[in-house]
């Protein structure tokens, strides 16, 4: 498609607000026609004119006794929180799939599930699951969204939390929260503080085994793993009526440092007892404003801007015998985003909806590498990247019965991605994304959701800049002439609803892949991420919500899961199809949980399931990386209304980490095999108390 057909088709869909002609009054939005559900026993009730709108009432959840939005989230069924991701530059693609009041919150770097833990159950009016869209509600390009309506009363809550993790040897990881709110309808005013101090899977012992061509052992040791991190964070958010609209202003500010060591100690064979030590630190603000507002009774203009801005500093070192290799880097990166929306509400059967949205990402970042004290040259050491990103996007929802909706919908993005200083490069990209998307329910509990998009990836900034994993003695140049990956993604769910509780979906997900993202060779023996040409990926996945009152277990639900993988793509250096690298061919989780006493006391497990083991093709070698399944038991009891006391013990199976390495004496299609690795380690079960205190 041409540059000029591109503009031109764009061109048509947002000015389609504005030919429509219709003039019949605007429908009420979700938000405004619950459709209660019934006892757990029974289906919830279908909106005659939303079909797609399921509607859960604070009576659902009562048997759960939550203590927060968040719980009851996890209490839909058929439902899965899908927190976004911040590191997506760009307003639009960031996005969770829950919302608030028919708005997503406001902020990129306060975490979604935080937002939703600091909601009290009490302050929820009802919770809709919206599936295939609703009029005035923003899907955000979601096929299924949660819409958290907060109760127009005024609610004031004060919430302390007092928890630690508890391990086998005695060390103590304290984490607290605070957090205080005042909501009364749209005038709302928040604040919340944490801070912890802990340790993660980085801490616990393992083995290193070496191995020959032939199979002979050829070292053996033992390693000693240690990690410890602190960080700091606090939220502030205001929400009033400005100049005719509703105006959201936040802000966030953390702080994180880490701790990381290896200690190597040879019990036999050929080497040297090791050492590697990995300190890091970083910062991080973010100040945002939300503003909104109807024009007229069919149209509302949304506007938003953010300011985040970020530091890091790090280092890692390592030691044997007489040889140190040392990597450094620091870096700041920061975003500046402004986005307009305009949507329009012909009918209850057409909306329309355009925008656009312009942003400044950048990342500075010097490193610096030695070995035995003498400093060694690498490829994009210090560059200094800059994109500039701009999106125009136009959606048309049509709903020619209350049982279909199909949505159409295209955004054209343009970005300019520069680099100085080791590397002076400049690249401009032109992608247009079109998305179809058909939704119909033939009849109650039944619902089939067809989606057909162009899907274009992000370039990590990282992969312009050298990097290092000081532990395995490999560096990693930066690679200036990257490219996005992209993809057609054709989608296929089928949803079928069933004893109040239950559902059960089937996702069925086709990709045509086009500039796959890999690991490729530099000139001077580094090698760095890069493109590696074209591929096809298969995901099939079904998911169960299963209640267990039929089965004699009242208040009782089991959630399973289960999704199998395929996937093509020709190595560069072997000229052969493989697997895409990292890609998990199986994976599955089963959740348990069961309520007694109206809440009063729960408990349950989660079962990570997966049996398969991710691969990654290097230059020099080949990764596997093998993970036993991970499980967690937990109890809750809450004596009164405002108090909860929870504990849970995580990986109860005390699993080992595996990691197996083959690594080449030079590049793997023509170099011998130098030596086979086996790494495992274990980080011991631990216990989390939770106390929670609502004042």
């Amino acid at each position: 498609m041409t540059t000029r057909a591109i503009w031109l088709a764009t061109t048509m869909i947002v000015a389609a607000p504005f030919t429509a002609t219709a003039q019949t009054p605007a429908p009420e939005q979700a938000a405004e026609a619950p459709v209660p559900t019934g006892p757990a026993a029974q289906s919830p009730q279908v909106d005659s004119i939303q079909q797609g709108v399921l509607v859960f009432e604070p009576a659902f959840f009562a048997g759960g006794n939550p203590d927060t939005a968040l719980d009851m989230i996890a209490r839909l069924p058929g439902f899965g929180l899908d927190t976004g991701d911040s590191g997506t530059r760009g307003f639009a693609g960031a996005a969770g799939n829950v919302l608030i009041d028919g708005d997503r919150p406001s902020s990129k770097s306060d975490n979604l599930a935080d937002i939703l833990r600091r909601i009290s159950a009490g302050g929820v009016e009802r919770i809709e699951l919206i599936r295939g869209g609703a009029p005035g509600i923003d899907m955000q390009g979601r096929s299924v969204v949660a819409n958290v309506v907060l109760k127009r009363t005024v609610q004031i809550e004060t919430v302390l939390e007092l928890n630690t993790y508890a391990y086998p040897d005695s060390y103590l990881g304290p984490l607290l929260k605070a957090s205080w709110s005042r909501r009364e309808g749209d005038n709302q005013l928040e604040a919340s503080f944490s801070a912890t101090t802990d340790r993660t899977d980085g801490t616990g012992d393992g083995y290193r085994r070496r191995y020959d061509a032939a199979g002979g052992l050829i070292q053996d040791a033992d390693l000693e793993l240690y990690d410890r991190f602190r960080n700091v964070s606090g939220t502030a958010a205001w929400q009033g009526r400005v100049a005719g609209g509703k105006l959201r202003l936040n802000a966030l500010a953390g702080w994180f440092e880490s701790i990381n060591t290896i200690d190597t100690r040879i019990l036999s064979g050929a080497g040297i007892d090791e050492f590697v030590a990995i300190d890091y630190a970083g910062s991080n603000g973010e100040i945002g404003a939300n503003w909104s507002r109807p024009l007229g009774e069919r149209t509302e203009l949304e506007l938003v801007g953010l300011q985040r801005y970020s530091t890091d500093d790090s280092r890692s070192a390592s030691a044997s015998g007489p040889n140190t290799a040392v990597f450094g880097g620091e870096g700041a990166s920061g975003e500046t985003i402004a986005r307009a929306v305009l949507r329009y509400r012909n009918s209850d059967r057409w909306a329309f909806e355009t925008g656009g949205e312009g942003a400044y990402n950048f990342l500075d970042s010097t490193t610096t590498y030695t070995e035995n004290g003498v400093a060694i040259p690498l490829p994009s050491a210090s560059v200094k990247v800059e994109e500039l990103r701009g999106e125009l996007f136009g959606q048309t929802t049509w709903r020619p019965n209350p049982r279909m909706t199909l949505e159409a919908a295209l955004r054209v993005e343009v970005s300019e991605i520069s680099q100085s200083g080791d590397s002076d490069l400049s690249q401009t990209f032109v992608y247009p994304k079109p998305r179809v998307q058909l939704t119909w329910t033939p009849k109650p509990d039944h619902q089939l959701r067809l989606r057909l998009e162009r899907e274009v990836g992000q370039l990590d900034f990282g992969d312009f800049i050298a990097s290092a994993d000081v532990d395995l003695n490999q560096v990693e140049g930066g690679n200036p002439e990257l490219e996005p990956a992209k993809s057609w993604v054709l989608e296929a769910v089928y949803e079928r609803r069933f004893w109040g509780e239950g559902a059960v979906t089937l996702t069925l997900t086709h990709r045509e892949w086009e500039d796959i993202i890999d690991v490729i060779p530099l000139s001077g023996g580094f090698e760095a991420v890069g493109n590696i040409g074209d591929g096809t990926s298969d995901v099939q996945q079904i998911a169960l919500t299963l209640p267990m009152d039929r089965l004699g277990l009242p208040n009782a639900r089991l959630q399973a899961r289960a999704s199998f993988a395929q996937s093509t793509v020709t190595d560069p250096l072997t000229g052969r199809e493989r697997r895409f690298s990292n890609q998990l061919a199986f994976g599955c989780g089963v959740e348990f949980n069961q309520d007694l006493r109206g809440g009063r006391w729960s408990y349950g497990f989660q079962h990570g399931c997966n049996l398969d083991d991710p691969v990654q093709y290097r230059i020099r070698e080949i990764r596997k990386v093998e993970q036993e399944p991970f499980v967690t038991l937990y109890g809750q009891w809450k004596p009164r209304q405002d108090l909860t006391v929870r504990v849970d013990l995580g990986n109860a199976t005390d699993r080992e980490n595996r990691r197996e390495r083959l690594v080449y004496a030079g590049r793997r299609t023509s170099a011998p095999l130098a030596f086979r690795e086996e790494r495992g380690t274990r980080m011991s079960p631990w216990l989390f108390v939770q106390v929670r205190k609502t004042l």
